[in-house]
């Protein structure tokens, strides 16, 4: 498909009266870009040919100039879905900056949240240069310092990391900040663009990013700064803004609202992947943030309640105890505080494919605590402990020498082959247990660890694969649950915004970690088979 050319430029409505559009200078910004090459996937050789959206915003930066000749705009916000062109875009006006803007030793610093980041449009710069004869002439690559000099005017490219911003005497001609709502604090951010370019006559700070998260976060600031001066409601004359995405009453269904937020559609990402990803995220409601988000460019919530407690409640398979004497199972015990719920989930890894993994969950709390919690939380755990789903230790404090004893007889019921626990607060009993026999294995909290288990739930909770007999304080603690979710899509617990208990939760998932990792002796793990899920 050919790419869309911009067949009518009209000057942005940013331009100050005071301001012109300067024609030639848009051109030459244009054809430079023009003359480099795309980098990647089946665009990679083929010549930069600008899209529509992305030429209207080098026109309007580079062309729009004040009566001294130079740029108008100092810092240009542009904010976009993923998939769009973005770090081909970011690593072009690098290049730009650094070999074609006529600024003697020009200092141009690429910005992300780590060194990893910051390298991605480094690395596409690197081979844009190495595709340009013209360029690759006249510049040096130090791959390994991430550094880009252009020789005849002694300039340079250089990335630097959130990690590594504390070098001050910066004299900046360009700053081009990839995926700013990934940045930790505001400390790189005011280095670079408070001060650092007074020096220069025209510095330019490009920041790009997609929406984000949190909204204390500089990147949100940023953007309703740019959210008011496209409503109209302040006037910066200096600053650029550009804003792809869908409105919050919009339709997330909508292929319309599709096209609105995404301007490559069609052309860096096919409407067919944007599809998949919405009909993936429609099935399953813990995917829908990250559709909104990374898709439609929507600021979300970084926690949203995950379960959809409906097709929880059609997972209530019977559990029947006695008939899995013997069998094969892995155990997560989240220790919780001493004066808090202890829960010690059992899962059972299925003996035939189309067999369900099945759950047998047990909790204790504090004896003496148990009518002041009844009344304080409204859950009815004197209920729960009549019918036997819920067990009392003696005292104020949880008894850690009766749940040990406990496990010790659920070991010599069933075949526990490892027991996961959360490395926090559970040094003796973990030591205990070891000395009962049983291989006890620590399991991370964190993204990594919790996000590939968490995701496989929903999905054996979907397709009705997983078994938990309808026990009441499990789905309690399973209405309680809400996710948070990284730039990187990867999803764990949110024990801060949940809105009550949610141990009996987080046992499940390391023991389901376990089973489906190791499984029984004659089969192998779902993640070795599949690999891990990526929504």
């Amino acid at each position: 498909m050919a790419i869309r050319k911009l067949k009518k430029y009209k000057p942005t409505k940013f331009k100050a009266r005071t301001s012109h559009y300067d024609k030639e200078a848009a051109d030459f910004a244009v054809n430079f870009i023009e003359s480099l090459c795309h980098t990647k996937g089946t665009w990679a050789g083929k010549p930069f040919e600008l899209i529509d959206w992305q030429e209207q915003i080098v026109r309007d930066v580079f062309g729009t100039l004040k009566k001294d000749g130079y740029r108008q705009f100092n810092t240009a916000y542009v904010e976009i879905p993923k998939k769009q062109g973005k770090s081909e875009l970011a690593a072009a006006i690098a290049l730009l900056l650094t070999c074609a803007d006529g600024e003697q030793r020009a200092e141009v610093y690429g910005c992300a949240a780590d060194r990893q980041q910051a390298a991605i449009v480094f690395d596409v710069a690197a081979d844009m240069v190495r595709m340009c004869p013209a360029l690759n002439k006249r510049v040096k690559i130090l791959a390994s310092q991430k550094r880009i000099v252009y020789q005849p005017t002694n300039s340079f490219y250089q990335v630097l990391s959130a990690e590594a911003y504390s070098k001050h005497g910066f004299n900046i001609h360009g700053v081009v900040f990839d995926e700013l709502h990934t940045q930790p604090n505001r400390k790189l951010f005011d280095v670079m663009t408070k001060g650092s370019g007074d020096a220069r006559m025209q510095p330019l700070y490009f920041l790009i990013t997609t929406a984000g998260t949190d909204t204390h976060s500089i990147c949100y600031e940023t953007h309703q700064k740019a959210l008011d001066i496209l409503e109209g409601r302040k006037i910066d004359p200096t600053f650029y803004p550009v804003i792809y995405g869908a409105g919050q009453d919009d339709d997330w269904s909508d292929p319309k609202v599709w096209k609105k937020a995404n301007p490559s559609l069609g052309i860096t990402v096919p409407i067919e992947k944007v599809k998949d990803a919405w009909l993936s995220a429609s099935q399953n409601p813990g995917e829908e943030n990250a559709f909104r988000q990374l898709r439609l460019n929507q600021w979300v919530k970084q926690s949203i309640r995950w379960m959809p407690m409906d097709k929880w409640d059609e997972c209530r398979f019977p559990v029947i105890p006695e008939e899995l004497k013997g069998r094969v199972c892995y155990g997560g015990l989240d220790l919780s505080s001493t004066t808090d719920i202890t829960a010690f989930v059992l899962v059972f890894p299925p003996l035939e494919e189309e067999e369900p993994y099945q759950i047998l969950p047990y909790f204790w709390i504090p004896e003496d605590s148990l009518d002041l919690r009844v009344k304080r939380d409204h859950v009815p755990y004197d209920i729960w402990k009549r019918h036997g789903f819920l067990e009392t230790t003696e005292g104020n404090v949880i008894h850690y020498g009766y749940i040990e004893q406990f496990i010790e007889k659920l070991g010599e019921k069933y075949d526990i082959r490892e027991i996961a626990f959360d490395r926090w607060g559970a040094v003796q009993m973990v030591q205990n247990l070891e000395g009962m026999g049983f291989t006890v294995v620590p399991f991370g909290q964190g993204f990594k660890d919790m996000s590939p288990p968490t995701k496989e739930l929903m999905k054996l909770v979907l397709e009705k694969k997983i078994a938990h007999g309808g026990h009441p304080v499990l789905r309690w603690m399973m209405d309680n649950i809400f996710i948070r979710t990284d730039p990187a899509g990867n999803i764990k617990a949110d024990k801060e915004k949940s809105t009550e208990k949610i141990d009996g939760v987080i046992a499940t998932i390391m023991g389901l970690d376990r089973a489906i990792r190791c499984g029984n002796i004659s089969t192998e793990s779902i993640y070795e088979s599949r690999g891990l899920l990526v929504f």
